[in-house]
C-alpha cells in the first residue's frame, strides 16, 4: 500500500492527513466481487453466477472479462469457460462449454454474469471471474465462487433379509444408490387398511437398516422407507408378512415330499407281499 506524506507545520493535521490519503490510496484500483461464495445448484438446473466490477475510472478503451473453472483438485488445470472483450463485444466461449454457457456481460454497469445450463457434476468446481483492463491492474482484479452440484437420491431400493417367522430376527434395507448431500431415510409401516401404525416394539432404525426383533404375526405389514435430502425425496415399500414355521414354503415341501416316498415305499411293500 503507498503511503504519502503531506509537510504539514501542526503534526496533528499532518496525522489525520496521512491518516485519509492511505485511506483513498486503498481505494484506487479495480475492484471484482461475488456475492456469494458458494452457490448450490440441483444437478439438470440452471445457475447463474454473478460478478460486478468497478474499474478505477469509468472511461477505459479495452475491458477483458473472463471466466474460469478451477477444479478442486490441485493437480487438474484450470478450464477457461468463456471470455468476453470489450468495446468489440466479442464473446468466445470455449469448446467444453460450448452450448452449456453462456455470459451476460453489462460494461457500463460493471456486470459479468456466467450462466450454466444443465450442470453436471463436473461443474463441482469453484469459478473464477478475472477482469482485465489496460493501465488499472491495482486494487482487486479476480474473485472465486464455489458451485456445490446437488444430486436428488434415487429410487431407494427396499429389501429383507432373514426369515419371516414367529421368533426370528429380521432386517429391512433401504438404498439409494446416489444422493448429494447423502439422504437420510426413515420407515413408517401401515396395516392392511393402509392405516399409519408404530413400529413394531423393539425395532431400530440406523441409517435406512430397520430391525426387527422376535417377529410375530402382529409384525406383519405394509412398510415404506423415504430418502430424502436437502433437494427432494424418494420412497420404496414393500409387504411383510411373517407366518409359524410350519407355514415355510420349505418345511412344506420337505413335508409333502417325505409323505410320497413313504406312501411309494408302503406300495412297494404291499405289491411284493401280494
Amino acid at each position: 500500500m503507498p503511503f504519502f506524506f503531506v509537510e504539514i507545520k501542526d503534526k496533528g493535521k499532518m496525522f489525520v492527513e496521512f491518516l485519509l490519503l492511505s485511506v483513498v490510496s486503498t481505494a484506487v484500483g479495480l475492484q471484482v466481487s461475488i456475492p456469494k461464495a458458494v452457490y448450490e445448484v440441483a444437478r439438470d438446473d440452471n445457475v447463474t453466477l454473478p460478478c460486478t466490477f468497478k474499474p478505477a475510472k469509468p472511461d477505459n478503451p479495452m475491458i477483458v472479462v473472463t471466466w474460469t473453472a478451477l477444479p478442486l483438485s490441485g493437480t487438474a488445470d484450470p478450464v477457461p469457460v468463456g471470455t468476453f472483450y470489450y468495446p468489440a463485444n466479442y464473446m468466445d466461449i470455449k469448446k467444453e462449454y460450448t452450448g452449456r454457457a453462456s455470459m451476460k456481460v453489462d460494461i457500463p454497469a460493471g456486470k459479468t454474469d456466467l450462466i450454466l445450463t444443465r450442470v453436471t457434476l463436473q461443474e463441482n468446481m469453484e469459478f473464477e471471474c478475472d477482469v482485465k483492463i489496460p493501465g488499472d491492474d491495482e486494487g482487486v482484479t479476480l474473485a472465486t465462487t464455489r458451485l456445490v452440484v446437488l444430486v436428488a437420491p434415487s429410487k431407494p431400493m427396499c429389501k429383507i433379509q432373514g426369515t419371516a417367522e414367529y421368533g426370528q430376527n429380521i432386517n429391512l434395507t433401504c438404498v439409494s444408490a446416489e444422493g448429494f448431500p447423502l439422504p437420510a431415510y426413515s420407515w413408517q409401516r401401515h396395516n392392511v387398511q393402509n392405516i399409519p401404525q408404530p413400529l413394531p416394539p423393539k425395532a431400530t432404525d440406523n441409517k435406512g437398516l430397520l430391525s426387527l426383533y422376535n417377529v410375530s404375526m402382529e409384525t406383519s405389514g405394509y412398510y415404506i422407507c423415504t430418502s430424502q435430502n436437502k433437494i427432494r425425496s424418494e420412497i420404496c415399500n414393500l409387504t411383510l408378512t411373517v407366518m409359524p414355521p410350519s407355514m415355510n414354503i420349505g418345511s412344506t415341501a420337505g413335508i409333502t415330499g417325505g409323505s410320497v416316498v413313504t406312501l411309494l415305499v408302503l406300495l412297494v411293500v404291499i405289491y411284493c407281499c401280494c
